[in-house]
Formats: structure tokens, C-alpha cells, sequence
């Protein structure tokens, strides 16, 4: 018989109803996603900021108001828009009421971005402080929140302001630990508003967002005009958009969107796109091209409006509806039927541009069938390699048959979590293979320093054994598809070494699997440069400032440690680092970056400006580690 002790008391007094803001609470990741701390474009707090300009840009689409402004000061984030109001009578209702908002009158909202009345709730319950005013006909009102919990509802009171809404929030530092707001992530995405809703004046901290052109503009602004292969193809119509050219890069690169929407993750509608276009353009050439060489290369933006969209997860990032339209055509079928007819006939129209499509569609196919023998040498040597034991470190959501949680929202968001240390040295990855999470964190290990292949060919990926190894472990070798991990992250030492890795691994990701910087899946680990202890207290510094404070915090004469490699930091110590407060600086290209421009500025021809931009940035990095 079981110990008292042991024995799980099940009665009336187990059974526990959630608020509505406690469930938002305890499940986060249920409503928004991964949390993160800034450092990813899809971390949590700007699922809140978009969750509240998701809802402006409703008003907008059906013709309320022209301008939406976003404000950041600190961590306080303020957002007014210029619709119509929430009403007044049922304003407290609409941000704290589970299933409660106008989205559910369809004729009202036929193609909003969500139908599910959650969105502006979990902002609200997510939050230390969530302030909401509408304006409407003369009057306002304001009520006062903090973690979801009804403060304060004022009175009505009368008004000379323009209708509209605003909100400010601080999103709760208890939830999103050390969190940072990254500004070119946000520009990123009020842009994205901008080509998705031409006329649209968005502001962010003054700065004016404006677009003419839809998804031309964002193009243009994503491409750059010299290494174009054809000038941007620019199609529209009834619910659908699109346009497309082709590049010198190697893969896809296709931005997906859907009522208004930014699918980073694609779905139905992206991949309607992608069997579409190779149809079309095989019917157009009357020769059966492979879909790889039609696509390889391909820059394009395809958006859609469907009526009440199906995605695959609360954050709207994939698309699931296989319909435009409860009952009605198909999205392959929407999708093929426009592009039969409006890419058929510009090609028809446009010679010129149907000729150099044409070229850079054989251009690949004789460049995949040189490619051919060598790949498969190369997948020979992979698997002879033995990868998994030699070269990778592998974690479970990816070793085991069976996930190692039953859970789907849990399973979901390990994947979500995978992520990958790419380290050079046996100290580094050993310290890192021993405190990783073996659910979610994998470990590669670099030997030496990687080639530079900086104006190499696909080749060099396949006949370099580092390389040809690293794309296995990803597997992209066939696409982004199959990656298999959300994060990859450059660990290596801060020192002169360890940066010229970073360079050399950043130049070939950017020469060949660009699509994984563009999308957000690199980064490099910070580590602590100092250790400041006595004996009541250690904080670790992640530079000089730092240091300093920890000093004066700790008063007296603390023992300072400096690390001057990741094999130095011991296991123990390393798990802290790469667990829940994991720092990670994000690889990103600013607008106006082109890759080849890039990598000929830094990795090209010796020229005066580059050697005075290394000499000036190495001259810092050896005062840092000196010091």
C-alpha cells in the first residue's frame, strides 16, 4: 500500500477554473508563440505590437482612417490608428473579454487578418500596464489595465480628437525576460503594412511609412537593381497580387502574405504560388523544365485576401485555408487560373523579359547537371562520415521516432526552440555538448577555420567535406523546407579568431543559403567577457559598463575573471548562458544591403575604405579584450 505521503489527493478542492488572463498567463506560447527576447523578428513582443496594429489595419482595409502611428519610448509601447472607434458602451468588453469582438460579423470583417477575438486580450493580460482609449463622434473613453485585471474604467467624457483607438502597453518583464525592441525588425514589418495596403501612411516614433506601389515597391527595396535578371514583373488583380524576377542568388526567395498578413512560415497559398508559376512558364516555353531550375533564383512577393483564413497557429505565420472562400474555388486553383492568363500574357507582350527568364532557367539546369556527380560523391562521403557521432551533436526532437513530449503545443514549440551552436575548437563544443538542452539544442563542430568562398560556385559546398557536412546537418540542401533547426547560432570565441570564423561562416550562408539570414535563423552567441564574484554573489558582464556596475555593486575588491575563450567558461557555468537568458545578436542585412555588394566590400579586392574599416573596428575589439 502506498505511503500517505505519496498518494495524489484528487477531490472538489483539486478542481480549479482559470481567468481568462491567468490562462493567457500560465500558456503564453498557446497565444503568441515563443516569447524570446527581441532578438527574433517572430518574438513575442512584436507578436503584441502587431496583434494591436492587426486590428488598425482592419479599419483601414474597409476604409476608416489613413494613418496609423507607432510610438516606442523605453519599453512603453503606444499605438493610435484613426478608425472608427471601438464603441464606447462595449470598449472594456472588446480588450478583456474572451470571444468577444466585431470580427465575428463577417460582412463587417469578410477578409480580416483574424477572426478569433484573442489577439488584443493577450496583449492586455500580457502586459504590467495596458491603457486603451477609443475616440468616437465626440466622445471618449479610457480604461486602465495591469496584467489583464480591470484598473480603472473612466467616465465618457466629450472629445475634439479624430475618431479612432489608442493603446499603450509595457509588456510584462516577468514574461518577456531582458527583452529589447530591435527598430529594423519593426521597420520591417510597418513596411510590409505599407506594400500591403497602398496609400497607407504608417509612423513610427515620427518617421513616415508610405508605399505607392505594393509589392513592386517591396521589390525594389529587397532587391537590387543591377543584379536583376529581367525588371520586375508586377500583376494584379481581384484578391491577388503578385510579382516576381529572378536574381544571381542561389534558392527561393518568396514572400507570402494573406490579408495583410506576413506568412513567414508560407502555406497553402505559397505553395499555390510556387506549383503555379512552374506551370505557366513550362506552358509559355512549351518544354517540360525541372521546377528547381524555374524556380532557383527567383525573388517574388504573391499576396492574397480569402475569406475567414485557417492558419496553422495562433500567430498567423502559415496558411492552411484550401479554399478563397467557404464553398468556393480553390487556392491552386485562384492561383493558376491568374497566372495563366496575366503572366501568359506579359510574357506574350514582353519578349525581352520572356528571353532572359529563359536564359536563367538554362543557365540553371546545365549548372544542376554539373552539379549532378558531385553532389552524389558528396552525400556518399556524408554518410561515410558518420555525422552524427563525429561531426553533430544532435537533440532529441530530431533523434527520437517519437517526440519527446506528447504534447502538440509543446512538441510545437520545441520545434519552434530548435537550435544549432556551430563552435570550432573541442573545449567550446565539449563545454557546450554538456550543458545544451538535449531536447532542443543541438551542437556542430567546425574543424579549423572554414574556407573562404567568397566568388566560389555551389561546387565549393559539396567538394568542402566542412561545408558539405554543415548543409547535411541543416538538410537545405533541397530547399528551406527541410531545416532543421529554427536557430542557428555562431559560438565562437571574441577574439580576433573567433570573429574571422563568424565572417568566414557569414559569407557562406550569404553566397549560398542567403534565404537563412533574410528569414531570421542566424545568430551569434553572446558570452559574458567577465566574471564578478565574492563570496555572497556572481554576475557575469557582457562588456566594460557592465563589469563596472557589477563592481560597484558588489562593493570592496570582488575577484574578476576574464574569459578569453568559451573553453575557459566551465559547463556548469555555460548552461546559464544558453539557457532561458540566452543572449543572441541577430545577423541581419539593414535596407539597401545587397548581398554581392556585401560580400565584395568585406571579403573582395583590398580596397582603401575596407582596410580602414577593419583597421578601425579591430582597434576597438583588441582595446575590449585587453581591458
Amino acid at each position: 500500500m502506498a505511503d500517505d505521503k505519496n498518494v495524489v489527493r484528487y477531490d472538489e478542492d483539486s478542481i480549479r477554473s482559470l481567468e481568462w488572463q491567468e490562462h493567457i498567463r500560465l500558456r503564453p506560447g498557446m497565444y503568441i508563440g515563443k516569447l524570446g527576447d527581441g532578438s527574433a523578428p517572430d518574438d513575442g513582443i512584436y507578436v503584441l505590437i502587431k496583434e494591436i496594429i492587426d486590428n488598425s489595419i482592419d479599419e483601414y482595409t474597409m476604409g476608416n482612417g489613413k494613418q496609423v502611428e507607432l510610438t516606442i519610448e523605453g519599453k512603453e509601447v503606444s499605438i493610435r490608428d484613426y478608425g472608427r472607434g471601438i464603441p464606447l458602451g462595449k470598449m472594456v468588453d472588446a480588450v478583456s473579454k474572451m470571444n468577444t469582438g466585431g470580427k465575428y460579423d463577417s460582412k463587417a470583417f469578410q477578409k480580416s487578418v483574424g477572426l478569433n477575438g484573442v489577439g488584443t486580450k493577450a496583449v492586455n493580460a500580457l502586459s504590467s500596464s495596458f491603457v486603451v482609449t477609443s475616440i468616437r463622434d465626440g466622445k471618449s473613453k479610457t480604461a486602465e489595465f495591469q496584467k489583464g485585471i480591470l484598473m480603472k474604467e473612466h467616465k465618457e467624457v466629450k472629445s475634439d480628437e479624430p475618431n479612432g483607438t489608442r493603446v499603450v502597453f509595457t509588456p510584462d518583464d516577468t514574461i518577456f525576460r531582458n527583452f529589447k525592441y530591435i527598430h529594423e525588425y519593426l521597420e520591417n514589418q510597418l513596411w510590409n503594412y505599407c506594400y500591403l495596403n497602398a496609400g497607407l501612411a504608417m509612423f513610427f516614433n515620427g518617421k513616415k511609412y508610405i508605399s505607392k506601389n505594393g509589392l513592386l515597391d517591396l521589390l525594389e527595396r529587397k532587391t537590387n537593381p543591377d543584379e536583376l535578371r529581367y525588371p520586375i514583373i508586377h500583376l494584379k488583380g481581384d484578391d491577388i497580387e503578385v510579382a516576381l524576377s529572378h536574381n544571381n542568388d542561389y534558392g527561393e526567395d518568396i514572400f507570402s502574405f494573406v490579408n495583410g498578413q506576413y506568412t513567414t512560415q508560407g502555406g497553402t497559398h505559397q505553395q499555390a504560388f510556387r506549383e503555379a508559376y512552374v506551370k505557366v512558364v513550362r506552358d509559355f516555353f512549351k518544354k517540360d523544365y525541372e521546377a528547381s531550375d524555374i524556380r532557383t533564383s527567383i525573388v517574388a512577393a504573391v499576396s492574397v485576401r480569402v475569406q475567414e483564413p485557417v492558419f496553422e497557429s495562433q500567430t498567423k505565420t502559415k496558411l492552411g485555408s484550401q479554399n478563397v472562400a467557404e464553398g468556393g474555388v480553390s487556392m491552386k486553383a485562384f492561383v493558376l487560373d491568374f497566372l495563366a492568363k496575366e503572366l501568359d500574357n506579359f510574357l506574350h507582350r514582353n519578349p525581352a523579359t520572356a528571353d532572359a527568364l529563359k536564359k536563367r532557367i538554362e543557365q540553371n539546369e546545365r549548372e544542376r547537371k554539373e552539379l549532378a556527380g558531385i553532389k552524389k560523391l558528396a552525400n556518399e562521403r556524408a554518410k561515410k562520415a558518420n555525422l552524427h557521432n563525429k561531426k553533430l551533436r544532435d537533440c532529441r526532437v530530431h533523434l527520437n521516432d517519437e517526440p519527446p513530449v506528447k504534447n502538440r503545443e509543446s512538441y510545437i514549440a520545441m520545434q519552434n526552440d530548435t537550435t544549432i551552436f556551430i563552435t570550432e575548437g573541442d573545449s567550446a563544443s565539449g563545454s557546450i555538448t554538456k550543458s545544451r538542452n538535449v531536447d532542443t539544442q543541438a551542437v556542430f563542430s567546425l574543424r579549423g577555420k572554414p574556407l573562404n568562398t567568397f566568388g566560389e560556385t555551389k561546387k565549393v559546398v559539396y567538394q568542402n567535406e566542412e561545408f558539405n557536412l554543415l548543409q547535411h546537418a541543416l538538410n537545405i540542401e533541397d530547399g528551406m523546407e527541410g531545416l532543421r533547426y529554427n536557430n542557428i547560432v555562431f559560438a565562437t570565441d571574441a577574439d580576433v579568431d573567433g570573429m574571422h570564423i563568424r565572417l568566414l561562416l557569414m559569407t557562406f550562408f550569404l553566397q549560398f543559403f542567403p534565404d537563412l539570414i533574410k528569414k531570421g535563423h542566424v545568430y551569434i552567441l553572446e558570452t559574458p567577457l567577465f566574471r564578478v564574484r565574492n563570496k555572497q554573489e556572481t554576475i557575469y558582464c557582457y562588456d566594460e559598463t557592465e563589469k563596472q556596475e557589477a563592481v560597484k555593486k558588489l562593493g570592496g575588491k570582488p575577484e574578476i575573471t576574464r574569459f578569453k575563450g568559451l573553453g575557459e567558461i566551465s559547463p556548469e557555468e555555460f548552461g546559464r548562458f544558453i539557457g532561458r537568458d540566452i543572449r543572441l545578436q541577430p545577423v541581419m542585412l539593414e535596407q539597401g544591403d545587397h548581398i554581392q555588394e556585401l560580400l565584395e566590400y568585406y571579403m573582395g579586392k583590398n580596397t582603401m575604405d575596407r582596410q580602414e574599416f577593419i583597421i578601425n573596428n579591430l582597434r576597438v575589439e583588441m582595446d575590449l579584450i585587453e581591458n
